[in-house]
Parts: C-alpha cells; sequence; structure tokens
C-alpha cells in the first residue's frame, strides 16, 4: 500500500467538515477561507476547555492525554484527538513510563447533540485509525461526548465506518491534489454553515452571476 508524504498530509477535522458538504470542505481546506458564527464560536471556546497538552490525569488504572497528535501514513492525514484514555488490562499496548498494558479508548468531543448523519462517527474513526498506526494495534471503540446533552454517545467502530473513511480520504486528497472546488449543492444544511456569505449557494440556481450581483447589490441598497 502506498504512503502519503508528511508534506502531503491533510486534517481530521476536515472529514466532517467533507462528510458534510464537499464544497465546505474544500474552502476551508483548499482556498484557506474560514468564517465564524455562533456554531463555530461555541464550539471553539468548548475545545479549548478539552485541549490543554499539558493537562494529563491519572484516575486509578487510567490514564487520560488531552490534544494527543495523531497521523497516518497509510491515509495521509494528521490532527489531534481531544482526549485519549488509556485503561490498564491484560492486553493492550506499553506506555512510556507506565507498568502493565493499556487499551486505546479516545474521545471527540462535539458542543452539540447526536447527528442523524454520520460525520462524527467518521471523525472518530479516522482518529481511531491512525491511533492504531501509531501504536500497531486494534481499537474497536471510542466515544463523542456531547455537551448539549453532557453524555458520552459510545461508537463501535465498524468494518462499514472504516470502508468510508477509506472512501471519502481517497476522494479528499484527489480534489486537493487537483485544488479543485466542487459547485454549490444547496439544501437544509446551508442556513447553518458558516461560510454561506462566502460560498453564495444562490449562484448554483438557473441565475446568471449577472443577476445575482445585481439582486446582491440591490439588497444593500
Amino acid at each position: 500500500m502506498a504512503e502519503y508524504r508528511e508534506e502531503e498530509y491533510l486534517m481530521i477535522s476536515g472529514i466532517q467538515h467533507f462528510k458534510f458538504c464537499r464544497r465546505q470542505w474544500a474552502l476551508i481546506h483548499i482556498e484557506q477561507q474560514w468564517a465564524e458564527n455562533e456554531h463555530t464560536a461555541v464550539g471553539e471556546l468548548m475545545h479549548k476547555k478539552v485541549h490543554d497538552p499539558f493537562l494529563n490525569e491519572k484516575r486509578k488504572d487510567i490514564f487520560i492525554v488531552r490534544a494527543l497528535p495523531v497521523s497516518s501514513r497509510q491515509l495521509g492525514l494528521s490532527g489531534e484527538c481531544d482526549v485519549v484514555e488509556f485503561h490498564k488490562q491484560e492486553e493492550g499496548v506499553k506506555l512510556y513510563g507506565h507498568r502493565g498494558l493499556y487499551g486505546i479508548y479516545p474521545i471527540e468531543y462535539k458542543k452539540g447533540k447526536p447527528k442523524r448523519n454520520t460525520e462524527d462517527e467518521l471523525q472518530l474513526t479516522a482518529q481511531v485509525m491512525c491511533l492504531e498506526e501509531m501504536f500497531s494495534t486494534d481499537i474497536p471503540k471510542g466515544a463523542i461526548y456531547y455537551g448539549m446533552t453532557r453524555r458520552r454517545q459510545e461508537v463501535i467502530i465498524t468494518e462499514e465506518l472504516r470502508s468510508q473513511v477509506n472512501n471519502m480520504v481517497s476522494e479528499m486528497h484527489q480534489y486537493y491534489k487537483r485544488r479543485y472546488t466542487p459547485r454549490p449543492k444547496t439544501g437544509r444544511q446551508c442556513t447553518s454553515c458558516s461560510l454561506k456569505e462566502i460560498c453564495m449557494p444562490g449562484l448554483n440556481k438557473k441565475v446568471s452571476v449577472q443577476e445575482y450581483l445585481k439582486r446582491s447589490l440591490e439588497e444593500l441598497e
């Protein structure tokens, strides 16, 4: 299997953007455009509370690491895990400075509540696949903590989720290599997107660019 060079790595966080909207992913990760709204602001505050790389905890037989950098040569991805719990058990991996063996249990933090689609599960799965490559082990499950419900939702890392991640990442690399930004696809998700003013999904309708700009200017008057 071919491996990616470090300079070709894409961000793990892009998995969620890509699943939500391929155009949004391209605007952020290829065109380097970003805009805040209330959803992104709340999410950023929540992650700041979790992402303290100097705050590690030991609770009985559980060692907790925050903001753990992860990467995968096979996927060509890199990023950080919000929280990774290492559970002491009979079978697992060795940790430097710790006795015994540990199982790995990543936890992704999200500000809202569980979603109808699988974008959160896919991002967690990508993190798991990176961790498995780094530690040469199998990780059968992880969890997503939702700020609105204040509960963890455990996720079984199925072959279906792994296959979807592989397919999505391959497509992401193809788009990135071509520097290709897909055309807008309007839908309900556009109303909550922080990039709707940059994306201009209205251009996807059967209206000329000149007509669209004319309407926009009229709205400003």
